[in-house]
């Protein structure tokens, strides 16, 4: 009975191995019929380009940028000039941002509380033209905060902002961004990876504000006003409506230098006690993104314009300078591919060598393509790139181009728009934009987590232009074509 149980379960694992073979060739066919339904074709079309004048961008972005430095390309000069304001540091658990009130042990002779000293310090992380130079700016008192309502853009004019009174702080301060004066053993301290250098702006004058009370000096102005008015230094938003709006900072003298300023600080000295120890104490305000900073750009509109006419090339140049617009063949793609799937679009920008090497500028390292409809939107809403309707390109310093490898989304949307009648002007158009990323570094990844018009000095030369004497640009199609039986 044993051996013919065996002998069953033996012809029945035989028949069941065979049967499993079977369907495995079966389903192995199945497949490869399936894939065979499909043929690839591949396809490159012209792409007119062109450049195009940006009046302004976005003035807020990731960093200021103060000075005066002459455009070797368009021989123009361009300042830079900013506005900022001062955030405080809120808390859950009421933590004071000064000491005891009792225990401020800097006085006058009324025994009124007072601040040793105050200043602003502007910190550059970084500067072209030659550090050295000397250069001057002007502080000067804003009378109003920025509105959180309103766009700023890098042509604004901020002189409606700004107290008029004859009290109203105006100082300036001559400076190098490197400050030959410090010493090695305070250099070092201050000097990190980025080799951050500051200026230091003195306000230590009496200081009368706007309801014509007279302090020592301003950083008394502001450790009395926390004292009389704890409310006020709640939150960021109150202490800038009513205490101190910020200070516009203007590039007023010198030339060579432009500087990327990473921190501005209103930093107040005290001395208090405790345990019957007296120490100095430091109150540090600093202008950072959670607040309003804005960059003012004045430049020479009128030769960017006519280096844009040049239809030999297309530019990039910053700051609001000029984009490269590019014109999508979208008719052309899909003539003939009406059912088809587009399943890869790939375009290279090439850059071209500068006239004069001498002469030339860096070259932005990063570029956004993005619908030319949504040039100022994209930034006004703070998005970021989605590899759908905007893309990111870094500059290959190997094959000198930019490289986007895969718009087939933003294709594919264009046809939709073209096909539903969702066209105007600008509906096959998308613009190439310099741009400043910020990102978010972890241990095993880093992802973008903010996006801003470069503001610093570059440009670049691609090929293009209704004129290019050089290979077309072209975009490089590949069609999943699906055959009928």
């Amino acid at each position: 009975m044993n051996k013919i149980g065996l002998l069953y379960g033996i012809v029945f694992s035989t028949i069941l191995l065979y049967s499993c073979d079977d369907n495995t060739d079966t389903i192995g066919n199945s497949l490869t019929n399936a894939v065979d339904q499909f043929e690839i074709i591949t396809d490159t079309f012209p792409v007119r380009t062109r450049s195009i004048v940006v009046d302004s961008v976005l003035s807020q972005s990731r960093y200021c940028y103060l000075g005066k430095i002459k455009d070797a390309e368009t021989q123009t000069y361009v300042t830079s000039n900013y506005m900022t304001q001062f955030s405080i540091l809120e808390s859950l658990d009421e933590t004071s941002i000064l000491p005891s009130k009792n225990s401020i042990t800097s006085r006058n002779q009324a025994g009124e509380i007072i601040a040793e000293s105050s200043r602003i310090q502007i910190y550059f992380y970084s500067s072209i033209g030659d550090s050295l130079n000397s250069m001057q700016l002007t502080v000067y008192e804003m009378d109003e905060p920025m509105r959180e309502d309103t766009t700023y853009y890098t042509n604004f004019s901020p002189e409606n902002l700004l107290r008029k009174d004859n009290n109203a702080i105006i100082t300036s301060k001559v400076y190098s961004p490197v400050d030959l004066n410090l010493s090695d053993s305070i250099r070092d301290l201050i000097v990190d990876k980025t080799n951050m250098e500051f200026v230091t702006i003195p306000l230590n004058k009496p200081y009368i504000d706007k309801n014509n009370i007279k302090y020592e000096n301003y950083g008394t102005y502001i450790m009395r006003m926390y004292y009389d008015h704890p409310e006020y230094f709640k939150s960021s938003y109150s202490f800038i409506h009513n205490v101190c709006p910020g200070f516009y900072i203007k590039s007023t003298d010198g030339l060579g230098v432009m500087s990327e300023v990473y921190l501005t600080e209103l930093a107040i000295n005290y001395k208090y006690k405790e345990d019957d120890t007296e120490y100095n104490g430091i109150l540090l305000l600093s202008g950072t993104e959670e607040v309003l900073q804005a960059t003012n750009i004045v430049n020479d509109r009128q030769t960017i314009s006519k280096l844009a006419t040049n239809d030999t090339c297309t530019y990039l140049k910053t700051p609001a300078g000029i984009c490269t617009e590019v014109t999508l063949p979208i008719e052309s793609i899909f003539q003939n591919h009406e059912k088809d799937d587009i399943s890869s679009a790939k375009i290279v920008f090439n850059h071209m060598n500068p006239k004069d090497a001498d002469k030339a500028l860096d070259i932005p390292s990063q570029v956004l393509l993005l619908p030319k409809d949504s040039l100022y939107k994209f930034f006004e809403d703070k998005n970021l790139p989605d590899n759908k309707y905007s893309y990111i390109a870094s500059y290959n310093t190997t094959y000198n181009t930019y490289t986007f490898n895969n718009i087939s989304t933003l294709i594919n949307a264009m046809y939709e728009n073209m096909l539903n009648g969702n066209i105007n002007d600008n509906w096959n158009k998308v613009v190439l934009v310099p741009v400043s990323i910020s990102y978010n570094q972890s241990s095993s990844s880093s992802s973008i987590t903010n996006v801003t018009n470069d503001m610093s000095l570059k440009s670049v030369r691609l090929v293009g232009g209704d004129n290019n004497r050089h290979a077309p640009i072209t975009i490089s199609i590949i069609y999943n074509k699906f055959i009928k039986d």
